[in-house]
């Protein structure tokens, strides 16, 4: 999946009222909140990511004459069941989380017009004076192939196949009928079979019945294979760059937990790219009050990238994604909703940031 992040272009807006945001915002600690003691509490959210880990369980399955195989059939087979797994894809999706550190207090009393305060369920702010969505939850979809029914080998045995006193004497004479078929098929295809069929749709399915036929009886010596697609998800909430255990896998078990030893290790290496300037510290005696300042508290995230590999460097998945928490947090003014007129402002529900904003007049 594509997680690089796409411009948004505001569904409404002013030209005067996006100066007036710009000029009104300053960059905050995330760990702030506002001092207002009465209003509606919020949170501004945090980027995770899920992993959904496409893994393919491929089981095989002596044949019961397999010990025969190379003497009948000068074949070298697996003599011995096995079970295997292989990562055959891994898939990204985005998530927003609350920041419990970005808890924020909105002030709602009548100085100010706002009227609507949307959330989500889980507290973090989606709107003021508009309505909006939550992000979706994604949810994979796989759609599983449907697998051929088995065929069983003793449906194609001869009287004396199926009769044969002991194991050895089954894998002789179930050779030698795989001869035969082979015989068969070769008579066919160069026209001197003793019935022929008549015309080339019934060649067509008498050669198909032979081969499966073959095929029935041959899984006697070679055994059987079968592959199942398991999709197991893994979300990872990025805090810090650096390199970090995402999972475990064997060859051998597949997916294990991340203290399994047996299970050799996968990484994620978050980078944080710098794209917003860190925040100015402030000194405690030099911070001025803002007698407009509502608790109102909007994201300005920074992009990072998320790397996915083995023990061997070997890379399977790479994204870059806005994350709030690598960015920094900015305060509107509560200049924005006067008596008079007022405004509209819809966040991002992935990053917090202001996505549209409009101005309105009050009736």
């Amino acid at each position: 999946m594509d997680m690089t992040d796409k411009k948004t272009t505001p569904c409404f807006g002013t030209r005067v009222l996006a100066g007036l945001l710009i000029l009104s915002a300053s960059t905050v600690p995330t760990s702030l909140q506002a001092q207002s003691v009465e209003g509606t509490s919020y949170y501004l959210p945090k980027t995770a990511l899920r992993y959904t880990i496409q893994v393919e369980k491929t089981t095989y399955t002596a044949g019961r004459l397999a010990p025969y195989a190379r003497r009948y059939l000068k074949q070298d087979v697996e003599q011995n069941s096995a079970t295997s797994y292989r990562i055959i894809g891994i898939t990204t999706d985005r998530l927003a989380l609350p920041d419990t550190s970005k808890r924020f207090q909105l002030t709602t009393d009548k100085k100010y017009s706002i009227h609507k305060v949307c959330r989500a369920s889980n507290g973090q702010l989606l709107a003021i004076n508009a309505e909006a969505e939550p992000a979706a939850t994604p949810q994979p979809t796989f759609t599983p192939a449907p697998k051929p029914q088995p065929v069983n080998p003793n449906d194609f045995m001869s009287e004396d196949i199926l009769n044969a006193g002991n194991p050895a004497k089954m894998a002789e004479l179930t050779a030698r009928e795989i001869y035969d078929i082979r015989e068969s098929r070769n008579q066919l295809n160069r026209g001197e079979a003793d019935f022929m069929p008549k015309d080339g749709a019934q060649l067509r399915i008498m050669l198909a019945n032979l081969d499966k036929q073959e095929q029935a009886l041959r899984s006697l010596f070679e055994g059987t294979v079968t592959k199942d697609t398991t999709w197991t998800s893994i979300d990872f909430t990025p805090t810090a760059e650096g390199r970090s255990l995402l999972f475990r896998f064997s060859q051998h078990y597949g997916l294990t937990s991340t203290d399994d030893l047996g299970g050799s290790p996968y990484y994620i290496q978050v980078e944080d790219l710098h794209t917003v300037a860190p925040p100015t510290p402030i000194a405690p005696g030099e911070k001025k009050e803002d007698k407009n300042d509502i608790g109102l508290r909007v994201c300005q995230p920074g992009r990072i990238r998320l790397t996915v590999s083995d023990s061997q460097q070997q890379m399977l998945a790479t994204d870059e994604v806005l994350a709030p928490q690598f960015g920094t947090t900015e305060s509107l003014s509560g200049e924005l909703f006067g008596k008079k007129q007022s405004t509209r402002i819809v966040l991002s529900p992935l990053t917090g940031s202001v996505k549209a904003i409009e101005s309105f007049t009050q009736n």
